[in-house]
This record gives C-alpha cells, sequence and structure tokens, in this order.
C-alpha cells in the first residue's frame, strides 16, 4: 500500500514526501564522501587531485544554472525532483565503476548538475508547502538531510563491516534512495509557488507571475544578489567545519585520536536539535531575526574560540556555529522562493557552489596560513551572513 495512503493531513503527506527528497539528497552525499579513501586508492590519486575531484561537484553545479533554470519551467519543480533524485541513485552505480581519473572527474561534473537541479526542485517544493498551507515546515525539511547524511554514515559502517566492495555498497545504497523516494512521491506538490504578488514591484522585488517565469531569464534583482552572497556563506560555513574541525582538534588543540571526531559530532547534533526547533523559532521571531543572530552566534562564538585555544573552547565554539547557522539556508531559501523560480535557482546554486567549493578554498587559507587562520575565514564567513541579511527584506512571521 502506498505510504501516503495513511497519512490523512495533506500538509503532513507533503511534508513526509519532500522530506524523502531532502533525505535522498544527504544519503547521496555521504554515501560517496564516505567512500572516498576507497576511490581515491582504485584510481591511485593524490590528495590534489582528490581537491580537483570535489571541486568538480562545484564546477558542475554552476555549469548546469542554465539547464536547472530551463528545465524548472518546463518540468516542475516535482518531475525535476524525482528525475535528479533517480537520477543521483543511478550515478552511485557508475561512481562504483570508475576506470579513470577523467572518467571520474566528468562523473562528479554530473553528480554536481544533478545536486543542483535536486536542490532547486527540492526547496520550491518546500516554500510551496508552506505557503499552501500557511505553516513553516522548511527547518524540518532540512533537519532531514543531515539525518540522511546520518543515515548515510551508518550503511557505510555496516556494508564496511560486511564487505569492502564499493560496488554492492553503492548498489545497495542505490536501491534505498529509490525505494525511499518512491514510496511517498504522491504526496509531492504538482504546482510551485509562484512568485510573491502582493509585494512591491521594481529592481528589488519579486519577479511577477508566472508569464515572466515562462519568459526569458533576466539578470537577478539586487534582493536575489543578496540572498545569494548570504547563502553562499552560510553554506561555506556549514560545509568548512565538517571537513575542518576534526583536523583542527587534532593539530592545533591538540585532541587525542579518539575526540577528535567530536568536533564533526558536536556541529552535526547541534544543527539537527536547531532544525528541528526552528520553524517555532521562525513562527515567532521572524526569519530575519533568526538569520542575523544566528549567523552572528556563529562567527562570534568561532571566534572567541580560536582566539582562546584548547578543546573544550573549541567545541563549545563548534557548537554556536552548528545551532546557529543551522536556520540560515532554510530561511534563505523561503525568501528566494518568494523571489520567483529564477532567482530561487541562481540561490540555490550559489549554495550548492559555497556548500562543495568552500571546503577546498578554506584549505587553501589553512595552506597558506595555517589551520586558525582557515577556520577564522570561516568566522569571517558567518559574520558577513548577518551583514548580508541586513539588505533583504523578509516577510511577517509565519504562524503554524
Amino acid at each position: 500500500m502506498n505510504l501516503m495512503y495513511r497519512v490523512r493531513d495533506p500538509f503532513r503527506q507533503g511534508q513526509v514526501a519532500i522530506s524523502a527528497l531532502f533525505f535522498s539528497l544527504g544519503f547521496q552525499y555521504a554515501t560517496w564522501a564516505s567512500r572516498l579513501p576507497a576511490i581515491k586508492s582504485h584510481l591511485g590519486l593524490t590528495a590534489a587531485e582528490v581537491g580537483l575531484l570535489l571541486m568538480a561537484t562545484g564546477i558542475g553545479a554552476v555549469a548546469a544554472f542554465p539547464l536547472v533554470t530551463m528545465l524548472m519551467r518546463r518540468m516542475g519543480s516535482k518531475h525535476l525532483a524525482l528525475a535528479s533524485a533517480a537520477g543521483l541513485a543511478l550515478l552511485l552505480l557508475a561512481m562504483s565503476a570508475l576506470p579513470d581519473y577523467p572518467v571520474a572527474l566528468l562523473v562528479m561534473a554530473c553528480d554536481g548538475a544533478l545536486v543542483a537541479c535536486l536542490n532547486v526542485a527540492m526547496n520550491a517544493q518546500g516554500a510551496a508547502l508552506e505557503v499552501a498551507h500557511e505553516r513553516n515546515a522548511m527547518s524540518k525539511l532540512h533537519a532531514t538531510f543531515s539525518g540522511g547524511s546520518l543515515a548515510a554514515a551508518l550503511l557505510a559502517s555496516g556494508m564496511n563491516a560486511v564487505t569492502p566492495t564499493v560496488a554492492v555498497h553503492f548498489a545497495v545504497a542505490a536501491a534505498l534512495m529509490l525505494l525511499v523516494v518512491g514510496l511517498p512521491a504522491t504526496g509531492l506538490l504538482t504546482a510551485d509557488r509562484p512568485a510573491d504578488s502582493s509585494g512591491q514591484e521594481g529592481r528589488d522585488g519579486p519577479d511577477s507571475g508566472q508569464d515572466k517565469q515562462r519568459g526569458r531569464w533576466t539578470l537577478p534583482s539586487r534582493v536575489t544578489l543578496w540572498l545569494g552572497a548570504a547563502m553562499v556563506f552560510g553554506t561555506v560555513t556549514e560545509g568548512a567545519m565538517n571537513d575542518w574541525s576534526a583536523l583542527y582538534l587534532k593539530d592545533v588543540a591538540k585532541a587525542s585520536a579518539e575526540l577528535a571526531p567530536m568536533g564533526i559530532a558536536v556541529v552535526s547534533v547541534m544543527m539537527v536539535l536547531a532544525r528541528v526547533f526552528a520553524d517555532g523559532w521562525r513562527s515567532r521571531w521572524g526569519d530575519g531575526v533568526i538569520v542575523r543572530a544566528g549567523s552572528a552566534l556563529a562567527g562570534a562564538g568561532l571566534a572567541l574560540a580560536l582566539l582562546s585555544g584548547g578543546v573544550v573552547p573549541a567545541l563549545i565554539g563548534f557548537a554556536c556555529v552548528g545551532l546557529g547557522i543551522a536556520a540560515v539556508t532554510p530561511c534563505v531559501y523561503v525568501a528566494a522562493a518568494k523571489q520567483g523560480s529564477d532567482a530561487l535557482t541562481v540561490v540555490a546554486t550559489m549554495g550548492t557552489v559555497g556548500l562543495l567549493a568552500g571546503p577546498p578554498v578554506i584549505g587553501f587559507i589553512a595552506n597558506a596560513s595555517g589551520l586558525v587562520w582557515g577556520l577564522g575565514a570561516v568566522a569571517a564567513s558567518a559574520g558577513l551572513v548577518s551583514l548580508c541579511s541586513t539588505r533583504i527584506r523578509w516577510t511577517a512571521p509565519v504562524s503554524g
């Protein structure tokens, strides 16, 4: 029996179906990332070649921008989300049989393009759900992305205990992705949310109506660019902490090998908890306050931790980052969706680039000046989110 028949509330139906999309994206990303050492060994790659392999995903996301815009107009967010989620599942099979490095670069670029497609489509679905039912949901949806990453890590650990073969692991992961996305698919919204026509139009206003969205793509408005900048700095902060916190604890704070992974754990746990409760915070204080206060907390907390040094200040600072930055991307996605599908595509693509390309950039800074300066750039990035948010016109809190 279809899962959606057991869920009567239309809002819950949509929430379950869209959550499956967010879960699948986090699951797919963490699945191949967990086996990156095996891929590196199989292809005989150097550290620099691995870095370029990771950069290829960001390049693919940027290159896919015109394609995402066209597909959103022609297919709509529901069909684009399902197609790109299925494509990402099948791409895992390709990753398990990479013959050489050039093909690996091509496959990772395709992964970035499909991630960009799914990222735009699923956030459009989430924004449409909020508007259709006048209830906040985006933060909980983003929490399921983190849940997908956790599930992928647990599966990777279990599969490693059973077999070292990447092909078997990725085949199981692909099947699970298709199952997770396919069962609740009927709950997805069939109509995308049009641009908000209630606000002021003009250079800084939203795109007006469906006719304009079906027409030619135009240059982003200033508010879209500010949203994109906030998204880039927010995703750089989020992504860099996952990649560099353990190394900071081990090499700079001199934590033990057992304690070093706690940096990632602290950030992840705080982000999940914050996203579970953030929709209630948004209803009470509004998205603008949440973004400004949260990003300021993340930047200040991390900066103070770096100045203090030591393991305990570092863990406290990492907790501040997880708590403060967690609700930034959900709020920015909602604001971008209200500007129209083109604006959402721009902002989501910039977010994908920041999430994928940010950690290598921080690595370049750390390599040139030290890891403290590298994470200092992360703290500055969080502060820039707060600055950008002051240039964005946020909507009033949504009750629900």
